[in-house]
């Protein structure tokens, strides 16, 4: 049986971040003793600004605080508020294994794990192992009707009762071992949280204007309406936003991939088990055959998503609005998948879009950028930013504090593989 966990269960602060003073910097917990003279503690205490609310930024702000810097955090809109706050919350072990991501994905793999164990993970935001199947629906094939049979077998995998639609070609391609879910706007939001609470992150409400260096190097983090935040470090971490910015621009392009995705809460959450299923879908009306997604969450509600396409980014993540084509199609999927998530067995409880992060060579970029030191970013993770922001936020910090990453080789992103490359528009 599944567990279902009450959204009301989840701490308040989470659904309401309060802004910080906007212009002042909190010190973190300090490892030094009280002895310590305060001179010699802010001769040591590197300012970083983080730019960008979302899974990356956050991250990358929490384990620079853990490691000791004094790190603000700017944001234009709100914590999680885009493609952090509306992906699925997928993870996964060894999905990508055998390429550039291998040692990214293990890393941060296994860093949500002990995140979950240290921050209460199931509780605070979700998080769990999932057994994830891939199957075959036709929606020309008979539409399911309300069932109470057994689990069906096809192959070596039993598809779950809820899956009661005309699913063959079933195979388990990830177990509770390989793969598991947080939701991502709970765990973003519970991550900064402890960062403020714990650790003494700084969260500004602001949007990034420019950043200035003098000599080479960086100085401060000029915000649109005229606040100065120095810095020794600034770490640009916006996502497909983070293309704005001429020091990224020049160097290399970020597209945004537009993504859908409906949330429903179906009347019989506790017959949904913890089944991620990856579906190749064949609409009545032929044509290429889609690849939607469906997660139960343990909140009882359970989250599907597709119908991507590359689209122009809007200057402001609150005027994205997704595409009533796509949502149609998404919800057409659901009933067919499961006559439990149809009109009338669930409750439709957001229908939304978002854009993922991509890049030309379809690798996050992760470093210090070519020309101005103490300048970093952070962006590009695409479908696979929740699975890899804790792993970037802990190299990020390593890089930015000690000069190199020891946790991940970081060589492999760095934007300084984009020098002398012709860039595409």
């Amino acid at each position: 049986m599944a567990l279902t966990v009450s959204a009301s269960s989840f701490s308040p602060f989470l659904r309401s971040i309060p802004n910080s003073r906007p212009s002042t910097f909190a010190l973190i917990r300090s490892s030094y003793s009280p002895a310590a003279s305060p001179s010699l503690m802010e001769m040591e205490t590197r300012k970083v600004v983080v730019c960008g609310g979302g899974v990356i930024g956050v991250c990358t702000a929490y384990f620079l605080a853990k490691k000791g810097a004094a790190v603000t955090l700017v944001e234009k809109s709100a914590i999680a508020c885009a493609a952090s706050g509306k992906a699925g919350g997928f993870l996964a072990l060894d999905w990508c294994d055998g390429g550039p991501l291998s040692t990214l994905a293990r890393a941060s793999f296994n860093l949500h794990r002990s995140l979950s164990q240290e921050l209460d993970g199931p509780k605070s935001y979700g998080y769990r192992a999932l057994t994830t199947l891939s199957l075959t629906i036709s929606e020309s094939q008979n539409p399911s009707t309300p069932s109470t049979s057994t689990s069906k077998s096809t192959g070596d995998s039993a598809v779950p009762p809820w899956v009661d639609g005309p699913a063959r070609n079933t195979r388990t391609i990830g177990n509770t071992e390989t793969t598991a879910q947080v939701h991502p706007q709970l765990f973003t939001r519970t991550l900064i949280s402890n960062a403020i609470e714990n650790y003494g992150v700084e969260v500004v409400t602001g949007k990034l204007q420019r950043i200035t260096s003098e000599g080479g190097k960086v100085e401060s983090a000029v915000l649109e309406d005229g606040r100065v935040i120095y810095a020794d470090a600034v770490v640009l971490a916006l996502g497909p936003w983070s293309g704005k910015f001429e020091a990224v621009s020049s160097l290399f392009r970020v597209y945004g991939l537009k993504a859908h995705s409906i949330i429903l809460e179906p009347k019989d959450p506790e017959a949904i088990t913890p089944h991620a299923l990856f579906l190749g879908y064949y609409p009545a009306q032929g044509g290429k055959p889609l690849d939607p997604e469906v997660y139960p969450r343990p909140t009882g509600e359970v989250y599907v998503c597709g119908m991507s396409a590359v689209e122009e980014v809007p200057e402001d993540p609150e005027e994205i609005a997704a595409n009533p084509e796509s949502i149609s199609v998404l919800k057409r999927v659901a009933k067919t998948v499961s006559s439990r998530l149809g009109e009338g067995e669930a409750d439709l409880k957001a229908e939304q879009a978002c854009f993922l992060p991509c890049t030309d060579d379809d690798l996050p970029v992760i470093g210090e950028l070519p020309g101005t030191k103490g300048c970093y970013v952070a962006t590009g993770h695409s479908c696979w930013g929740i699975l890899n922001g804790p792993a970037t936020g802990a190299a990020m910090a390593e890089l930015v504090l000690d000069g190199e990453s020891a946790i991940v080789d970081l060589s492999r992103f760095s934007p300084a593989r984009f020098v002398g490359q012709r860039r595409k528009h």
